[in-house]
C-alpha cells in the first residue's frame, strides 16, 4: 500500500475514525490492528518476519532482566544479549545479504553458487534496528522491558514509521502509543498540514528532479555532458523524497496524537560532513552513535589501541585515533545497511574515511585558519563551508544512486570531462515530453528556492510550524488546501513513483 495512493489515504481516514470512536484505554489496540493490517496489505507472507523479530526480542529482553534480577554473571547476561541480536539481525543479514555474499565468493574464487530466491520483507531494515536498540537498552538498564506482548508488538510495528522510519527509542515512543489520546482538532489539522507539505515536496520537487536524474543515469552515452546535473538532480530528489516521506509519516502520527522524532534538520546547510550526518537521517545517526560508535570507541581493545598510539604516534593522534576508527566502522555499517552491493560499501567507506581524516587533521585545520586570520565567524567563510560540504556530499551520492560501482566510477569521470547543459532541454519531461522541459526546470528551481528559504529561516531560529500552529484553525485548513492545489497545478506528470526508501 503506497504512501501516495488513494487507498492509503482512505486507510488512514478509517484508522483515525476508529481510533477516536473507541474508549481511550483501548485506542492502542486500534493502532496495533491497523499496523498489522497495513503490513499484511504488502504481503501476508511478510508477517512471519516481523512477528519473528517481535517474539525474539520480547523474549530475550525479559530473559535478560530476569538474569539481572537473579544476580546472574555478566557472561550469562551478555550471552542472552548476543543470542537475541544474532537471531534478530541475523534474519536481516540472511534475507538482505545472502546473494551478495555468494556473488562475491563466485567472483573471487570462480565458483558457481546459485542465487537463492529470498523474500525481502517490507521495512525489515528499520524494525530490526529499532527492536535491537530496545534490547541493548534493556541490557544496559536504560529502560524497563515491556511485559505486555501486544504493547511491545505495537512499538515495533507502528505503521506510519514501519517502512521508512524514523527509528524510535522505546522510552520516548512506546508510552505515546499505548496511553490513548483525546481528539484534538487543532493537532489533527496540523498533522494534515504536515502531510500535505510532505506530499508537495515529493510529488512536485522530488518527482520532477527524478525525471531528469533518471534520464541522465539511464542513458549516460546520450547525456554524458549532463553528469554534474544528474548528480545535482539526484541530490534534490533524494532530500525532497526522503524528508517529504518523513513529513508524511510524522503528520500521520500526529493524527493519532503521537509525536515522532524529527529525522532531518536542514542537512544541505551543514558546514562539515560530520555536521551533515548530524542533520541527515538523524535517528539512524543516533542509533549508530548509541549502539556502535560509543561501544566501539570505549571498548577494551580500543583502549589498548589508544595506549599504543599515544606511545608510538603521540598523544594527539592517540586521543583522536579511537574516534577515527569508530567513524570508519560506523559508516561501513551505514553503507552496508543501505544495500547489498559493493557500491554501498564504497559509499560508506568514503564517508568514514573523510570523517576520520578530518578528525585527525583538526589541529592542522585550526592552525591554517589562524595563519589566514579566519575567525570562523565570517559570512563568506560560512558560505564556503556550506558549499564545500554540499559538494562533498553530492559526490558521495554517486555511489548511492548508481546501479553499480562501475557506473559510479563512470559518472565520476564524466563529471570532470564532459559538460553540455543544453542537452537538458532534450529530456522528455512528463506527459508533455521535451516541450515541457524548460517549465519543469523552472518548477524545480522555484521549489529549491522555497526549500532553501524555509531552511534558512529555520536555521535563524524562526519557528515556522509554531507560527502556523498559532493561526486560527480555518487558516491552518486553508494552508493545507493550498498545498494540495499546488500539487494539482505543478505536480509531476510523469508515471507516479513511490518513495525511494519505501520497502527498505
Amino acid at each position: 500500500m503506497s504512501l501516495v495512493s488513494n487507498t492509503f489515504l482512505l486507510f488512514i481516514l478509517a484508522a483515525a475514525v476508529l481510533y477516536y470512536l473507541v474508549p481511550l484505554r483501548f485506542r492502542w489496540i486500534i493502532l496495533l490492528a491497523a499496523s498489522f493490517l497495513y503490513y499484511a496489505a504488502g504481503g501476508v507472507k511478510f508477517l512471519f518476519f516481523i512477528s519473528y523479530s517481535i517474539v525474539i526480542i520480547y523474549g530475550c529482553a525479559l530473559w535478560i532482566r530476569r538474569l539481572q534480577e537473579a544476580g546472574a554473571s555478566a557472561g550469562k547476561q551478555k550471552a542472552a544479549l548476543i543470542l537475541g541480536l544474532v537471531l534478530n539481525l541475523g534474519m536481516l543479514g540472511v534475507v538482505k545479504y545472502t546473494n551478495f555474499v555468494t556473488g562475491t565468493l563466485n567472483g573471487l574464487f570462480s565458483l558457481q553458487i546459485p542465487e537463492i530466491a529470498i523474500l525481502f520483507p517490507l521495512g525489515i531494515s528499520f524494525y530490526t534496528f529499532q527492536s535491537s536498540g530496545y534490547l541493548l537498552d534493556v541490557y544496559w538498564k536504560r529502560v524497563e522491558p515491556e511485559k505486555n506482548f501486544l504493547k511491545f508488538a505495537l512499538f515495533v510495528s507502528f505503521f506510519p514509521q514501519l517502512m521508512q522510519g524514523p527509528i524510535g527509542k522505546f522510552d520516548r515512543l512506546a508510552p505515546q502509543l499505548t496511553e490513548g489520546h483525546p481528539l484534538d482538532l487543532r493537532k489533527v489539522a496540523h498533522g494534515l498540514e504536515r502531510m500535505a507539505w510532505g506530499f508537495a515536496k515529493k510529488m512536485i520537487l522530488a518527482d520532477w528532479a527524478g525525471v531528469f536524474a533518471d534520464a541522465i543515469w539511464g542513458d549516460l552515452n546520450r547525456y554524458r555532458g549532463l553528469a554534474l546535473f544528474g548528480l545535482l538532480f539526484y541530490g534534490i530528489q533524494l532530500y525532497a523524497d526522503f524528508s517529504g516521506a518523513m513529513d508524511v509519516v510524522i503528520g500521520i502520527a500526529e493524527l493519532f496524537g503521537v509525536n515522532l522524532d524529527e529525522n532531518f534538520r536542514q542537512p544541505y546547510l551543514a558546514v562539515s560532513l560530520a555536521d551533515f550526518w548530524r542533520r541527515w537521517h538523524i535517528t539512524l545517526g543516533r542509533w549508530m552513535k548509541d549502539y556502535v560508535f560509543y561501544p566501539v570507541s570505549l571498548s577494551g581493545w580500543m583502549k589498548k589501541l589508544t595506549k599504543w598510539a599515544k606511545t608510538h604516534l603521540g598523544k594527539k593522534i592517540g586521543r583522536t585515533l579511537p574516534i577515527a576508527v569508530a567513524d570508519i566502522l560506523v559508516f561501513l555499517l551505514v553503507g552496508i545497511w543501505h544495500g547489498a552491493s559493493w557500491k554501498f560499501v564504497v559509499y560508506g567507506l568514503i564517508n568514514g574515511f573523510i570523517l576520520a581524516f578530518s578528525e585527525l587533521m583538526s589541529g592542522v585545520y585550526a592552525s591554517w585558519k589562524k595563519g589566514l586570520h579566519i575567525s570562523g565567524k565570517e559570512a563568506w567563510f560560512h558560505l564556503f563551508q556550506i558549499l564545500r560540504t554540499f559538494t562533498i556530499v553530492s559526490f558521495t551520492w554517486l555511489y548511492d544512486r548508481s546501479d553499480s560501482l562501475e557506473q559510479g566510477n563512470q559518472m565520476l569521470k564524466l563529471c570532470f570531462t564532459h559538460f553540455n547543459p543544453a542537452r537538458l532541454l532534450d529530456i522528455s519531461a512528463g506527459s508533455q515530453g521535451r516541450a515541457f522541459a524548460p517549465w519543469a526546470l523552472l518548477i524545480i528551481a522555484v521549489g529549491c528556492v522555497v526549500m532553501v528559504g524555509v531552511g534558512i529561516l529555520r536555521e535563524r531560529g524562526v519557528k515556522i510550524r509554531e507560527r502556523l500552529n498559532a493561526l486560527p484553525l480555518p487558516a491552518t485548513v486553508a494552508v493545507f488546501l493550498l498545498l494540495f492545489i499546488m500539487i494539482g497545478l505543478f505536480g509531476c506528470t510523469a508515471a507516479p513513483k513511490g518513495f525511494i526508501y519505501a520497502q527498505f
